[in-house]
């Protein structure tokens, strides 16, 4: 920090609710908390709600591929096609590439091909190398949030028919090599792809009747950690069985109506979820399914709580900060954490750097969720749970996470905001939000003033007005 001497930049009075301490080039803020769920990047509703950061692509294999001799640049033209203005949009895609989605007359096979055979030697090797051209063209596309591994029977779900353990081993070896960047899920995992530790998709998601037959195997893969590596998510379902009990008749229901949202609400809890699809179709003029889809989004993936800041000045800029995830699950990525200097009037970044050191994907949410209570059921698979009524909670509360750094400022004498965001590194720009009221458009968090050139630090005067982010629609991850 220069040394140039300037006027002093604190009031003479300091606000109370958002100060811990302040005194000359030191001060501690506890910026106050946002109450709203947030438009996250990669988390939430999938497709269709005014949540929405990711959208789900399926994708028939002919639409990429009809012959052999069709290149991996028809793979990208119709990717291009698809996902055009995703990236103004801040959204991402979850692709999936079927085969068979209901009945035969809905096979998309490649015409030189034979439909429903999965086995054969042809096609393993177009299987394969399917894969491998897959990989080429999302592994390092920024449109891409995660990957559905899919083919297999109808849907791409893995049954009907379901995959040979030759099958598994083959495909699963080759998604895990062709994707060392993105994560990859399945849609049994507790007995398909078993040894490359994908994430899960559940196709019924809190559905009465699979409760204790797939959330329950969910339940075992994440006591052994799988929610830690790999993402959860999937969609619910409102087409069989008793999904009128469970998740309740319609999307509007399982949202709008306490005793399905309650419910939605645990399991996205108890099995750490970071996105569903289907779900999100709630009628979004129903003000009684609005409130509840927000209070359901909220417990999606994760929520990063700012508690509090520390700024020094008295030598190098030095910020530390604390942060919880009060949210259900990880962010998977590792996207870099920003501090910069802004203008006090246009708001814009005078100077810009990162934390080192610091991986995001280790601010954890609590774990070991009240599981929901079994009991037996005359129907199908002979089990069924359900949360008592009471307050749920975490068996192992989340732990403050510290972030700490030391920065050489190269700005002109002057003072600023410094401010603190999380950024896309598709484009370096800010995209993932804290659940703090401060906040200005853009995506950034300002959390103090600071002078350059007189070393002195204090916190936002009273007078300051915050952005909300709920109303921010102009983040994106690549520049215009």
């Amino acid at each position: 920090m220069g040394m140039r001497m300037l006027p002093a930049i604190c009031p003479p009075v300091v606000i109370g609710s958002v100060l811990a301490f302040a005194a000359g080039g030191e001060c501690v803020v506890k910026p106050g908390p946002y109450g709203r769920a947030l438009r996250n990047p990669m988390k939430g509703f999938t497709s269709g709600s005014e949540w929405e950061t990711l959208r789900h692509t399926y994708i028939k294999w002919n639409e990429i591929e009809d012959a052999e001799s069709d290149g991996i640049e028809k793979i990208r033209a119709f990717c291009d096609r698809k996902w055009k203005g995703f990236a103004a949009k801040n959204i991402k895609a979850i692709p999936r590439v079927y085969l068979n989605w209901s009945g035969d007359s809905r096979k998309h096979w490649p015409a030189d091909m034979k439909a429903d055979d999965y086995t054969s030697p042809q096609f393993e090797r177009r299987a394969l190398r399917l894969v491998e051209r897959l990989g080429r063209c999302w592994d390092n596309d920024p449109r891409v949030a995660f990957v559905e591994l899919g083919i297999f029977g109808k849907w791409g779900e893995h049954h009907s028919p379901s995959p040979t353990a030759r099958m598994q081993r083959l495909v699963g070896e080759a998604f895990k090599k062709a994707f060392k960047n993105k994560l990859v899920s399945v849609r049994h995992p507790w007995s398909e792809f078993r040894k490359q530790q994908f994430g899960a998709y559940w196709d019924s998601w809190a559905h009465y009747q699979q409760m204790w037959a797939h959330g329950n195997e969910i339940d075992k893969l994440n006591r052994a950690g799988l929610w830690k590596r790999n993402y959860i998510g999937g969609e619910a379902a409102y087409n069989w069985g008793d999904w009128h009990v469970q998740p309740g008749k319609t999307p509007t229901d399982s949202v709008s109506k306490a005793v399905h949202k309650d419910y939605v609400i645990n399991s996205i809890r108890w099995l750490h979820c970071t996105q569903l699809r289907w779900v999100s179709g709630y009628d979004p003029k129903d003000p009684d399914a609005v409130k509840g889809a927000e209070a359901v989004q909220r417990a999606f993936g994760y929520r990063f709580m700012l508690n509090e800041v520390s700024i020094s000045t008295t030598g190098p800029l030095k910020v530390s900060l604390q942060v919880t995830n009060e949210g259900s699950a990880p962010f998977y990525y590792d996207w870099p954490v920003e501090i910069s200097l802004l203008d006090t009037r246009t708001r814009k970044p005078i100077w810009r750097s990162t934390f080192k050191g610091v991986d995001v994907r280790t601010w954890l949410p609590g774990d070991g969720w009240t599981e929901p209570t079994w009991k037996p059921y005359a129907k199908w698979p002979g089990k069924v749970g359900e949360w008592k009524p009471g307050q749920p909670a975490w068996r192992t509360p989340p732990r403050p996470n510290t972030v700490s750094g030391q920065f050489k400022v190269d700005a002109p004498a002057g003072k600023y905001l410094l401010a603190l965001a999380v950024l896309d590194p598709a484009g370096n720009l800010p995209s993932l939000r804290f659940a703090t009221a401060n906040y200005v458009n853009g995506g950034r968090h300002p959390v103090g003033l600071v002078a350059v050139g007189r070393r002195e630090a204090c916190p936002l005067p009273k007078s300051f007005r915050f952005d909300d982010p709920h109303e921010d629609r102009s983040l994106r991850y690549v520049a215009e």
